[in-house]
């Protein structure tokens, strides 16, 4: 061929390689233009690296000390003294619920949910009753997020109403917890509203929260998650380990509601440990990571401890998602003893047992992964996965109208390797109501979506189909 034609044939096929790098580079600067369009919201909130400093363990020691003075909480005990017995302690936590109250300008409603029962452990019938205080949100007040501690104590006779039961650890330090919380976080404003509670029949048979979780259903209160603290104030267990840098949350794994059918959808689709439940834990364990110095959470892989229960299981039993926070090293000398002395072995929950500035991390924790949620926009809903036999993954789900919506900046995707514990990769999507997983292969990865709020709030991530909905029970 001459020079010159093989010349010509270079300068055109140049010209064809430079048209294709500038079409190339204009569709990447539009779509780098496009994703910069995209502005993604804060990944820390400043508001609540201050609501842990805001939290006082001199105020948690206090109020301890007051809810071991009356003696014993027993479900059975005095109701009508005011110095000693359940009745004055609930009486006790109302008035301080309804003080904070009017620190905030009536911000809290303060109420008793109560019922008369009978079982095992309440051998008459017996009024237990709880105390609940709800702080509404700005614009979904609908939407709640709970706070649970148990205003109840016992010695080793589960009936034994009458002998001094402290109940220091198990369980003022929840219930002291939850008033801080209260304290803490009523000055402030959220989109959603929060519920603080103390329930009473824990030890008798976990009645308190079946009555309160009974009284949301027949009002409608769509309740996101619990927290339930029963135990957050020792340090020192009975191993002879002392340590006050980790906690553990307790989840239960496939819900408790799930049906035939969903256990089929389940069986093909996976989202063992993927319920509701297991998410918010692990929610609280990215709270722990991001504004909790010097605290490791351990997730358990269990609704609680090993056959023992707790006052989150009444609520996950009717479909409202709940997790169990306490501490990791338990003494069993300090749960359910007389206080006496054996062999020169000291037993009983008395207030020598309790580290108050390890409650007051563990309200911290509780604090912030409240405010978190309740800041944040709805849940998202009918969240669905696709792509079998395809390339890539599609998540769909529904996004809310109105004024629940109005601090919306958008969704943000996760996505994890099926034996990772913890969502591991994530990208904010922006305002849309579909996303696709490019060529990541369905089968090859659990998927879920976050609502994500201007300031930054996110939701727990919400995982695809019945086993991962958080709207459950309402809908």
């Amino acid at each position: 061929m001459p020079f010159k034609h093989l010349a010509h044939k270079n300068l055109i096929l140049t010209a064809i390689v430079l048209v294709l790098l500038i079409g190339v580079s204009s569709i990447a600067l539009m779509q780098g233009s496009a994703t910069a369009q995209v502005a993604v919201p804060p990944q820390e909130i400043p508001l609540l690296h201050q609501l842990v400093k805001d939290v006082s363990a001199d105020r948690i020691e206090t109020d301890i000390r007051k809810l071991v003075s009356f003696g014993t909480r027993h479900t059975l005990s005095e109701t009508e003294s005011e110095t000693r017995g359940i009745g004055a302690a609930r009486r006790w936590i109302y008035e301080e619920f309804r003080k904070i109250s009017r620190d905030c300008g009536g911000c809290l409603e303060v109420m008793y949910v109560s019922d008369t029962v009978t079982g095992n452990r309440i051998p008459t019938p017996t009024e237990v009753v709880s105390v609940v205080a709800i702080q509404r949100g700005e614009s979904d007040p609908n939407r709640y997020v709970a706070m649970s501690g148990d205003i109840d104590s016992r010695v080793s006779d589960p009936l034994n109403g009458y002998d001094e039961s402290p109940g220091a650890n198990d369980n003022a330090t929840g219930m002291a917890g939850a008033i801080e919380a209260a304290r803490v976080l009523s000055k402030h404003k959220f989109a959603g509203s929060i519920i603080y509670m103390g329930l009473s029949g824990e030890e008798q048979g976990l009645f308190g929260g079946q009555i309160v979780a009974q009284h949301a259903l027949d009002n409608n209160w769509r309740i996101k998650a619990v927290l339930n603290n029963d135990m957050i104030g020792n340090i020192a267990g009975i191993n002879g380990v002392i340590n006050n840098t980790t906690a553990r949350v307790f989840s239960e794994g496939t819900r408790a509601m799930e049906t035939p059918e969903e256990a089929r959808i389940r069986r093909f689709s996976g989202g063992e440990v993927d319920s509701p439940s297991r998410n918010i834990a692990r929610f609280v364990d990215r709270q722990a990571d991001k504004y909790i110095p010097n605290l490791d959470i351990m997730m358990i892989y269990r609704l609680d401890r090993f056959s023992r229960g707790g006052h989150h299981r009444p609520f996950n039993a009717v479909g409202i998602p709940g997790v169990r926070i306490m501490e990791t090293n338990e003494h069993y000398d300090r749960q359910h003893q007389d206080i006496r002395v054996e062999d020169g072995r000291e037993y009983g929950d008395v207030i020598e047992g309790v580290d108050f500035d390890y409650a007051a991390k563990l309200t911290s924790l509780n604090i912030v992964s409240l405010a978190e949620m309740a800041a944040a926009p709805p849940f998202p809903a009918e969240v669905e996965l696709q792509g079998a036999v395809r390339p890539s993954a599609v998540i769909n789900w529904k996004r809310p109208s109105g004024t629940e919506a109005e601090n919306l900046a958008g969704y943000k995707v996760y996505w994890r390797l099926t034996d990772s514990n913890q969502w591991t990769y994530s990208k904010f999507v922006g305002d849309v109501q579909s996303y696709t997983f490019e060529n990541l292969v369905v089968d090859n990865y659990y998927f879920g979506v976050a609502a994500v709020a201007n300031n930054g709030a996110e939701t727990p991530v919400v995982f695809p189909g019945p086993m991962g909905n958080f709207g459950g029970y309402e809908e």
